[in-house]
């Protein structure tokens, strides 16, 4: 068994200022057990207190009885990677006590519930057994609410533990419980109690604790789907149709929760904006499509299930040029696969989506700030080049917790692209000859003008078609007005290369290796890069945002020896797109790929490249 402590108070002696801020913790819990207000209580305290974290949730699939656990990184770096082993496992189910010491580190530490039988554990691991049962049986709270009293006992050891300031907790728990002041008053007494008994009955033997900084206050705590949803509010969306699916359900939930608040006529208060359940994902595409044909900023959210079933419809709107914005928040296939969990394997799916010639604008977001920016530049790129736009996220982005600076208002006037009201088309009109066509290419980039449902011009109106047309939007089986129609439009999303989310590129002196991330693997291949610059192995790291790629991405090819391409599936999805766009670099681009339903960590790839690079010697 591992070392227990108890009766006092802290041995300041063991403290060492490399495990000061700087550890991962991990609360394995019952899924459906309530854990989830104490553990975001904690994670919101150490916020408060001005330190660096991020919280990820590893969830089953049901709902509820399954084991679920918890982990909070806590970095002085900023670092917010998943970390492979835990420094402190909080143990409150028996069923997975094993897994839960098997993550643990070997000189780690073992808060556990004292009712839990242990295995043999490693002698160096420090054991704090905590009376939960007992001291929730003192409150004498109805049964039904034991459990979750008893994750509030762990918040008050925790915090007397690990130094965690009270009013700091106080104030995490008064922004989960938004003024409900009996509860709020409720859960401090139990969490005050706990930090008492801590207090006299534990000494602390184990190095970590956490001490105010002050690297937080610009930031905030935020899912990337919360914040999709809020920078599609503030990009203007006016239309969004959707269909339940993990993990993508939160940010459609998300656009309802603040479009009241935003989005209302101020004087007579009526919404201007429409959110539609529909009855599946087919009805979900088809009523997206239908209101970007008539004007209307429109988008759905899914994930890669649900994009199967849009497949023939996203081929619709492409052919046919209708903006619209689909966000496909990614998890473990094929099938069903592993709902609750993390990958990024709807990389070729995406780009190769439908039958037939097709070529989609494809952004994906790296953080929580990149998913508020996309989702209002994802509108203005719809529109501008009369396509749909896929958002590639996932759901270590898009339903964790991660810090992030404050989202910022677009500084910029919305991009509606080239439409013509009746006042422009007279104009329009006038200007070339008396010529407008639906489809017809006048000023050679390859995107044609637009009418909207509603301009009473007499030559405004057009039928929008999924089959062959002419540039006037008639029908036509014509060999030739097929083949340049489908080129211009292939004209249009080939320009829009250095109009997109430039990759974000970090140049390390003289560097020869690089490393291509995407997505939710940046902050995870960052932390890799630093490591591997302490093993004096210089590399310079390439983030991709958007495809089609701009020449920096090509650049960064041609500039590099081999490129390791960073990404969470099993064939190297974004490996094969750059060797399908630079078939002259393809030699250079080495796999770097992995998938388990878990977020990539800095240590595998670091242990990744270096065995490589071992191997070529």
């Amino acid at each position: 068994m591992g070392t227990s402590a108890q009766k006092g108070t802290v041995n300041r002696k063991i403290i060492d200022q490399d495990y000061v801020n700087c550890f991962s913790i991990t609360f394995s819990t019952v899924n459906g057990s309530g854990s989830a207000t104490a553990n975001t209580t904690i994670l919101r305290a150490l916020f408060r207190m001005g330190i660096p974290v991020s919280g990820k949730n590893i969830f089953p699939s049901n709902i509820q009885g399954l084991p679920t656990w918890y982990t909070i990184r806590v970095s002085k770096q900023g670092y917010t990677g998943r970390i492979e082993r835990d420094d402190i496992v909080v143990a409150m189910n028996q069923a997975s006590i094993l897994d839960d010491i098997r993550y643990l580190n070997p000189q780690g530490v073992l808060f556990y519930a004292d009712d839990i039988h242990l295995p043999e554990i490693p002698e160096t691991v420090v054991t704090y057994p905590m009376p939960i049962k007992s001291m929730a049986k003192e409150t004498e709270a109805p049964a039904g609410l034991r459990d979750y009293i008893s994750n509030m006992i762990y918040v008050g050891i925790l915090a007397k533990m690990l130094n965690i300031q009270m009013d700091k907790v106080q104030l995490a728990i008064e922004y989960h419980f938004q003024g409900k002041e009996k509860a709020i008053s409720s859960n401090m007494e139990i969490i005050n109690k706990a930090f008492i008994w801590a207090e006299s009955n534990l000494v602390k033997q184990d190095p970590y604790l956490v001490e105010p900084m002050d690297l937080t206050s610009n930031c905030v705590m935020a899912d990337g789907n919360t914040a999709a949803a809020l920078g599609a509010i503030f990009g203007g969306v006016q239309f969004c149709a959707w269909y339940p699916i993990t993990p993508a359900s939160t940010l459609a939930e998300s656009l309802n929760e603040y479009l009241p608040q935003y989005r209302k006529e101020p004087e007579t208060g009526k919404a201007t904006y429409v959110v539609v359940q529909a009855e599946d994902e087919l009805a979900a595409i088809g009523m997206t499509i239908g209101a970007g044909w008539a004007g209307l900023r429109s988008m759905t959210s899914t994930s890669g299930p649900g994009l199967s079933l849009m497949a023939e419809y996203m081929g619709l709107a492409y052919y046919a040029e209708v903006p619209v914005v689909v966000w496909d928040v990614q998890r473990v296939g094929p099938s069903t696969g592993l709902p609750t969990r993390t990958a990024q394997s709807d990389l070729t799916f995406s780009y190769f989506l439908g039958h037939g010639d097709t070529q989609y604008i494809i952004l994906i977001p790296g953080s929580v700030e990149e998913c508020f920016d996309f989702g209002w530049k994802a509108f203005d790129i719809a529109e501008h080049y009369q396509t749909p736009v896929i958002v590639l996220s996932d759901l270590d982005l898009g339903m964790n917790q991660w810090m992030t600076e404050k989202f910022k208002y677009p500084d910029m006037p919305i991009d509606r692209g080239k439409i013509l009201w009746e006042e422009d088309l007279t104009k329009h009109l006038a200007a070339h000859e008396n010529r407008w066509g639906r489809y017809l290419d006048i000023d050679g980039d390859g995107i044609p003008y637009r009418t909207l449902p509603g301009n009473q011009h007499p030559q405004s109106a057009y039928f929008a078609r999924g089959t062959g047309h002419d540039e006037y939007a008639q029908y036509s089986e014509d060999a030739k007005e097929w083949e340049n129609g489908l080129n211009r439009i292939k004209r249009k999303i080939d320009n829009s290369r250095e109009n997109l989310p430039l990759p974000e590129i970090r140049l390390n002196s003289n560097a020869k290796i690089g490393i291509i991330s995407s997505g939710s693997v940046n902050p995870a291949a960052e932390e890799a890069v630093d490591l591997l610059l302490l093993d004096d192995l210089p590399v310079d790291h390439l983030r991709v945002r958007a495809i089609p790629f701009s020449s920096q991405v090509g650049k960064f090819l041609k500039d590099h020896d081999r490129v390791y391409v960073v990404e969470m599936n099993r064939d190297g999805q974004l490996r094969q797109v750059l060797t399908l766009e630079f078939p002259g670099q393809a030699e250079k681009l080495i796999k770097a790929a992995h998938t388990d339903g878990l977020p990539l960590t800095a240590k595998w790839i670091k242990e990744t490249i270096l065995s490589y690079e071992e191997s070529r010697k």
